[in-house]
């Protein structure tokens, strides 16, 4: 899954003109709005030799390379334009996807290509100390699988199924996480990495999962919708909003908590409350009424192996499901009239969708609905994975960020 530079974005970054620096030019190749040295020379307004010394820091540090050459400029001939690539191969990611008793962990190149993943049981109520040293552990042998260096590792993303500061990468009052809350994620799972591969540190990104999922799905098959939303039903319920190619979350990362929001009813929910949207109509809810009529079914994973065996009981409480959810969705599109609408997680199956178009078009206005897509994930259980490969990678190749590591290489 190739992923190129920031998506909406015109114009320079941050500088522009004979301020435009190294980390300018890469963010312009790495984006596809100027992949030829005159290219840069005319989006930035320097000259030839000032892109030429700047080129050179990139392509020693092993972030450029030549590619093929492009079409002839001129309609008298001559020799075609050599186009400049981001080498997404100088590097790799490791990013892992937690929910609550599984987990998925992968070894990602720079541009979003899968080189090795596993997934296996994670139980996430064991705690942060003993779940982050086993994913450690797994990175060990992913890079050990993909063929990689542990020194090739330039940073870390996680997703995790409850609301994250990100500037502390610290999980804050997660319903679904006992034992998390405020806890160092960043520093353990750096040195977790060391203690099973003699990595050095590096940076750790930690994110919500729907919001890792609403940022990889709307990259990769909608970059061009400003307003992405993407509903997760799993165990819980949460979104993702991306909005004009950022992730939206808000003043502290509780943006898109929709599994909380109060429906009227009278169910216990985990985070003490009673009557939210995710206690009655999340995966977990479904299981519980699933379990209470003699089906086994403990969890959102459990539910989705039952729909796809066609099991009819599980099949009306999803569509019911969809309907309750459907119904808060009305006030969501109507809020921030997305483009598009997608429904992902363990119930995002025919009776979920179903469940939530019809209550979605009866209570939404029709101006909020006329130019809405609602469709079904497109990366599946891949989508937080790409989405905190990409989000690393833009974190870590942002122009101001690009000049420290520069410096701090030596060229």
């Amino acid at each position: 899954m190739r992923m190129t530079g920031r998506p909406g974005r015109n114009g320079m970054n941050s500088r522009s003109g004979s301020q435009a620096g190294a980390g300018d030019l890469l963010e312009l190749v790495r984006s596809g709005r100027a992949v030829t040295r005159g290219a840069l020379q005319q989006a930035t307004g320097l000259s030839r030799a000032t892109v030429g010394q700047r080129l050179d820091r990139l392509f020693r540090a092993g972030w450029l390379r030549e590619g093929a050459g492009g079409p002839v400029g001129s309609p008298l001939g001559g020799r075609p334009s050599i186009t400049l690539e981001f080498d997404g191969d100088h590097a790799v990611v490791l990013v892992a996807d937690l929910d609550t008793r599984h987990a998925r962990a992968a070894v990602l190149s720079l541009t979003g290509e899968v080189l090795a993943e596993h997934s296996g049981t994670l139980v996430i109520e064991e705690g942060p100390d003993l779940v982050l040293a086993e994913l450690g552990r797994w990175f060990g042998e992913l890079l050990e699988k993909a063929g990689q260096r542990p020194a090739e590792v330039c940073g870390i993303g996680l997703a995790v199924p409850g609301p994250v500061d990100t500037a502390t990468g610290r999980v804050v009052q997660p319903p679904m996480m006992p034992g998390w809350d405020g806890y160092d994620i960043t520093g353990r799972l750096s040195r977790a990495l060391t203690e099973h591969t003699g990595a050095p540190p590096v940076p750790v990104l930690v994110d919500n999962d729907a919001n890792l999922m609403a940022y990889g799905e709307q990259r990769a098959g909608h970059p061009d919708c400003r307003a992405f939303v993407l509903v997760k039903v799993s165990t819980g319920i949460g979104a993702g909003v991306v909005v004009d190619g950022s992730i939206y979350r808000g003043i502290d990362g509780g943006a898109g908590d929709i599994g909380h929001i109060r429906v009227g009813a009278d169910a216990l929910c985990r985070c003490g409350s009673h009557g939210c949207l995710a206690a009655v109509a999340s995966g977990g809810a479904v299981a519980r009424r699933l379990a209470a009529s003699g089906v086994p079914a403990a969890s959102g994973s459990d539910v989705r192996d039952l729909l796809a065996a066609g099991h009819p009981e599980a099949a009306a409480l999803a569509r019911e499901a969809g309907r309750r959810v459907g119904d808060v969705l009305a006030t969501v599109v109507t809020l921030l009239n997305p483009g598009v609408l997608m429904i992902a997680g363990d119930l995002a199956g025919t009776p979920f969708l179903t469940g939530v178009r019809e209550l979605l078009y009866q209570r939404a206005l029709p101006r909020s609905t006329a130019h809405l897509d609602v469709v079904t994930s497109r990366l599946g259980e891949r989508a937080a994975l790409i989405g905190a490969g990409a989000l690393v990678v833009e974190h870590l190749y942002a122009p101001e960020r690009v000049e420290e590591r520069l410096r701090a290489l030596g060229v």
